[in-house]
């Protein structure tokens, strides 16, 4: 059996590529990998394309490994890995969308990012503007006593738009079929002849709940690409900056699944445990949400004593009143009916869409970037990742709750070791080819960049988590009733805009 390693063996093998192997394949040697991710040995990590050729991130369990697949594509096709495997699928569509790149014998040839309303403007325009004169059509589901019902993309809460198509059997759903791509933001695109300062704020502007994870991912891509490496202490302050985002994320997730639960007394005490990490990182980075401190070659916000003293005057705060609220939590017998049972992920399904985050790690995934791919410094911090099976609403709270215990001892940790030193190193005006891959607080975000000589991006590619985890969102709620729809979308929490790029 082929392994990955004599898969890139066999191809091109590109020199530069960093930190992981890429090799140019035929059409073959493309269809082998589909095969293999169809058969449970791979994980897909990614599908990108540019003008003539598609890319593909996989990585092998077994082996440990990672690599780049790409593949020429002169006149614009490809053979379709969505045939063989669906998590494929819509990453093909966007390619599709973006580049014109058609996937051959693909499962699914609808438009997914473009709404016919990209118009002359976009290289594809002519093409979106007749794709406008055709209703998008919605898979069909036959039975009796089946109804539809329409949800969005304009929603009554101050949230981002998607559309969501349910079927119905009295209050019972059969099907749910997402239509996204309402916040494309054109990102790719706009990256395209960016210099590396105004890539880096792009890349913080993809997710902005996850702005210093996905700066995080381009910055790493981006050295990777030009062999640097930042000062010791920027990388400590940078998974400072990584944990606190993770702790006001889980800390308002947690409390809005609760208040979704109708079980508001949460919501209002973990919002207040939010706004003060929020606020101590605010002290400590002169930024609530940390945008723009984290930059190619290091940091751009030094961490002065008032900011250590504020972050851990946080940790000690939270040490202090978390313990209480999980104990509500669990004590409270009218959200558990809720919350078990409600929702569930079956394990085989969230590895062969290679699920991550508390979504994977609820169904049995045991990933997490941190430790199955460990950067710096998380391989020389002490840390558990923990994994339920039960894959419902339920173990997704659980697993943020232990995440955010893990993340207040990483803070401490962090805080007790951070090395004195520079803060960023001297970017070379020179060309490169990169790949990196960090864990944000909905799982992992990778990122691979290209350098032109003169220092420029010629293409980079954003992957968020919510592509591998809005999919299994559609099988979650199958067999559980329409009103529980809130309470399993805040559960998983997957990124509109993250995913729209």
């Amino acid at each position: 059996m082929t392994t990955l390693a004599e898969l890139i063996r066999q191809g091109r093998p590109a020199p530069d590529h960093r930190p992981w192997p890429r090799a140019t394949v035929d059409a073959e040697r493309w269809r082998l990998a589909g095969q293999r991710l169809a058969e449970g040995d791979w994980t897909l990590l990614s599908l990108w394309g540019e003008a003539a050729a598609a890319h593909m991130a996989l990585r092998d369990p077994q082996e440990g490994m990672i690599a780049v697949l790409s593949l020429d594509c002169p006149d614009r096709r490809f053979p379709s890995i969505g045939a063989l495997h669906a998590p494929a699928i819509r990453l093909e569509r966007t390619m599709n969308d973006l580049f014109g790149l058609a996937p051959q014998g693909a499962a699914d040839e609808r438009p997914w990012l473009d709404h016919g309303r990209w118009g002359h403007g976009h290289p594809l325009g002519d093409r979106s503007e007749a794709a406008a004169a055709r209703p998008y059509e919605f898979l069909a589901a036959e039975g009796e006593g089946l109804h539809q019902i329409p949800v969005g993309p304009v929603h009554a809460g101050i949230i981002e738009p998607g559309h969501f198509r349910f079927t119905a059997n009295g209050e019972a759903v059969v099907r749910l079929e997402q239509r996204l791509g309402y916040t494309h933001k054109g990102i790719d695109g706009l990256m395209m002849g960016a210099d590396l300062e105004r890539a880096a704020k792009l890349a913080g502007r993809v997710s902005g709940d996850s702005t210093v994870a996905y700066a995080l991912a381009f910055a790493r891509a981006a050295e990777a690409a030009l062999e640097i490496a930042p000062p010791a202490r920027a990388v400590w302050l940078r998974a400072l900056m990584a944990e606190m985002e993770r702790l006001a994320n889980h800390f308002g997730d947690i409390g809005a699944i609760c208040n979704d639960a109708s079980f508001s007394v949460m919501q209002a005490h973990c919002q207040t445990l939010r706004e003060q990490v929020l606020r101590a990182a605010n002290t400590g980075f002169g930024h609530r949400l940390m945008r723009d401190r984290i930059l190619p070659g290091g940091v751009a916000a030094d961490l002065g004593s008032d900011g250590i003293a504020a972050i851990r005057a946080l940790v000690a705060e939270a040490r202090r009143q978390f313990p209480t609220l999980i104990k509500l939590y669990d004590n409270s017998a009218s959200l558990q009916d809720r919350t078990v049972s409600t929702g569930v992920v079956k394990p085989e399904l969230a590895r062969r869409f290679g699920c991550g985050g508390y979504i994977g790690r609820a169904s049995g995934r045991d990933f997490d970037t941190r430790r199955s791919l460990p950067y710096a410094p998380y391989d020389q911090l002490a840390f558990e990742v923990t994994v339920l099976t039960e894959g419902d609403v339920n173990a997704r709270v659980w697993i943020r709750i232990r995440e955010v215990e893990q993340s207040l001892a990483l803070i401490e940790q962090i805080l007790d070791r951070l090395p004195a030193g520079e803060l960023r190193t001297a970017l070379p005006g020179a060309g490169g080819e990169g790949m990196a891959m960090v864990e944000g607080f909905r799982g992992d975000i990778l990122a691979w960049l290209r350098l032109g000589a003169d220092g420029k991006v010629a293409r980079c590619h954003l992957r968020d988590p919510s592509w591998f985890q809005w999919p299994l969102l559609e099988a979650a709620i199958e067999g559980n009733i329409v009103a529980d729809f809130p309470l399993c979308n805040k559960s998983f929490n997957c990124s509109y805009s993250g995913h729209d790029l």
